[in-house]
């Protein structure tokens, strides 16, 4: 079992669904990452916020909250404004799970619309974590990423899985983080329970930076990684203990199963 391994890589989106960002620092609070997916485009009248499955090119969009100004590259077109809490509240689907947000006010939703193609709103959830699929914090592996190449025969871009941290774990065997299930894991000043695998879809064969389709690697991942209906790559992670975590840190996992 191997014990201790570093973080490589950290990375979030102020916008759900765009573009993913690599930072040298996060502070993980009890709901998850400062600042990872405070904001989402969403479709008031359709009762829904926006999937990037369905809308790939909100993936060429690239969002920083800093400060208070929330700076979004839209279409080749920098938007940069403090965002203004409408006091409008929507209860909006995502995924099949009711989440309010508010809208906000600003120059973003005409960008938006204009490269949808259709009438949007940027709004706020309400909530954080609100707009995040599964656990707050999910994590992916070296080993695993190196597995998927291989089988793939291509380069994979680990943008490609949004993983909150990818994590170096040398020579291990793919997919050892199977493994840390129900284990707690020390990164940086933070602890996190590591919980099951994370459901994979075709948002993995979007370019990472342009969102356009390309690749069949949800196709190759399927062919060893199905289990019970689901896709799975990297697993899903809860915050126990806030803490800052920068990037090689190590990540030290206990010798026996934590019990939650």
């Amino acid at each position: 079992m191997i014990r201790t391994v570093h973080l490589r890589d950290i990375g979030v989106s102020a916008l759900k669904g765009g573009r993913h960002q690599p930072w040298d620092q996060v502070l993980l609070q009890s709901d998850g990452p400062v600042g990872d997916r405070v904001f989402a485009v969403v479709d008031p009248d359709g009762g829904q916020v926006l999937k990037t499955v369905e809308h790939p090119s909100l993936l060429s969009c690239e969002a920083r909250w800093d400060n208070g100004v929330l700076s979004v590259d839209i279409g080749g077109r920098q938007v940069a404004a403090e965002p203004e809490m409408s006091g409008e509240y929507l209860t909006l689907d995502y995924w099949g799970r009711a989440s309010r947000m508010e809208v906000v006010n600003g120059p973003w939703a005409g960008e938006f619309s204009r490269l949808l193609g259709r009438s949007v709103a940027l709004a706020r959830s309400v909530v954080a974590g609100g707009v995040v699929f599964g656990a707050s914090v999910t994590i992916a592996t070296t080993s695993s990423l190196r597995r998927l190449a291989r089988e793939s025969g291509i380069a994979v871009d680990e943008r490609r899985f949004r993983s909150t941290f990818t994590i170096d774990t040398g020579d291990a065997a793919a997919h050892v983080e199977d493994s840390w299930a129900g284990r707690e894991l020390e990164l940086g000043g933070a602890r996190l329970l590591v919980k099951g695998g994370v459901p994979r879809c075709a948002v993995i064969d979007l370019d990472p930076d342009t969102g356009a389709r390309g690749t069949s690697l949800l196709k190759t991942l399927a062919g060893y990684r199905l289990d019970a209906g689901e896709i799975l790559f990297g697993v899903y992670a809860e915050v126990i203990r806030a803490g800052n975590v920068t990037r090689g840190d190590q990540a030290r996992l206990p010798p026996t199963p934590a019990t939650h």
